[in-house]
């Protein structure tokens, strides 16, 4: 089946020689603008939000980025694209004779992405295609079937129940059945884990039962989070005169920003620990958020300012290299 092309590149903004800061600072500026936090209009900012979360989860994965460039310009066909047969640049398998086809909705993910670099469908299918569909004298169980699902921190944080479409069209008679389905999300899940949502996959044979339909996990990208486990890793970055001084300074979190004291003396790439203050995981108990210290140096400077950098030059007693060099 055509699935619409997605130009992931377009997408974020980036060309398609960026290298991964470019990608990862396009992101992050297109992030903060359409995060539904922050946006007027939210479910139009969601839609958006998803997409470029989306783009960046192919972008910013160097084994996927290099599965999308290898289909080149031939993707995008005004009637959708379809991958030549055999093609195992991805996840895509041709449905064998008996396969159900089975079609997402509401997983944060488009059929595109779903096709190309979803769940393992075509490992999990096996149950009810081919070989198998002729020997239906006797019962036999479905085959599972597997998809991706988008989850965001704050679900993580909370938990919550989505509601998830799956339409599933029979490649017999080419009838297509739509049904949602309430999935459970609980708090303190991880990245890569599965939600079973039983007797949802392939039908079985005979009196078999169906098989079940797993949900992988893949955690939304954040404007200002990296993920590690439970914990979060947050780029905090200094001005020189806050690093040499020592400053107070705002740091978000999951919750509300806190105020954390930045000693004299700090150096980029030190970290700042926040106790209990990443996610939890399904007992409740928190990670940790970290800090990781960067200090900026100001591009460009006005005559003022190169003045008194001159006269701090001229003046301090600090030499970062040794005398012999």
């Amino acid at each position: 089946m055509p699935v619409q092309f997605k130009d992931y590149y377009q997408i974020l903004g980036v060309s398609k020689t960026a290298n991964d800061d470019e990608i990862k600072k396009a992101f992050r500026k297109l992030a903060r603008q359409h995060h539904p936090d922050v946006a007027k209009n939210k479910t139009e900012a969601e839609a958006k939000f998803k997409e470029i979360n989306e783009a960046y989860e192919v972008l910013s994965d160097a084994e996927k980025r290099k599965k999308y460039d290898t289909l080149g310009a031939n993707w995008n066909q005004a009637s959708g694209f379809t991958p030549p047969p055999g093609w195992q640049g991805g996840n895509y398998r041709t449905a064998s004779e008996g396969d159900f086809e089975f079609n997402f909705g509401g997983t944060g993910f488009s059929d595109f992405f779903e096709t190309f670099f979803g769940g393992r469908a075509g490992d999990m299918f096996g149950a009810f295609g081919g070989e198998r569909s002729r020997q239906a004298t006797h019962s036999q169980r479905g085959g599972d079937i597997e998809g991706v699902l988008m989850v965001t921190l704050n679900e993580v944080f909370q938990g919550s129940v989505r509601p998830i479409t799956l339409r599933t069209t029979n490649p017999r008679t080419g009838q297509t059945q739509t049904q949602t389905l309430q999935v459970r999300i609980p708090a303190g899940i991880q990245e890569g884990q599965l939600i079973k949502v039983a007797g949802r996959g392939n039908p079985g044979i005979g009196r078999g039962a169906s098989g079940d339909l797993y949900l992988r996990v893949k955690l939304e990208k954040h404007p200002d989070f990296t993920v590690r486990g439970q914990d979060l890793y947050f780029d905090l970055d200094l001005a020189p005169w806050e690093a040499a001084l020592g400053a107070s300074v705002s740091i978000p979190t999951m919750e509300t920003p806190v105020t954390v004291k930045i000693k004299p003396g700090t150096s980029s790439g030190q970290k700042l620990r926040l106790r209990e203050k990443g996610l939890p995981n399904r007992q409740g108990q928190r990670g940790d958020l970290f800090a990781l210290v960067t200090i900026q140096i100001p591009a460009s400077l006005t005559p003022e300012e190169k003045t008194l950098w001159e006269k701090l030059a001229n003046t301090s007693i600090f030499r970062p290299r040794s005398s012999k060099y």
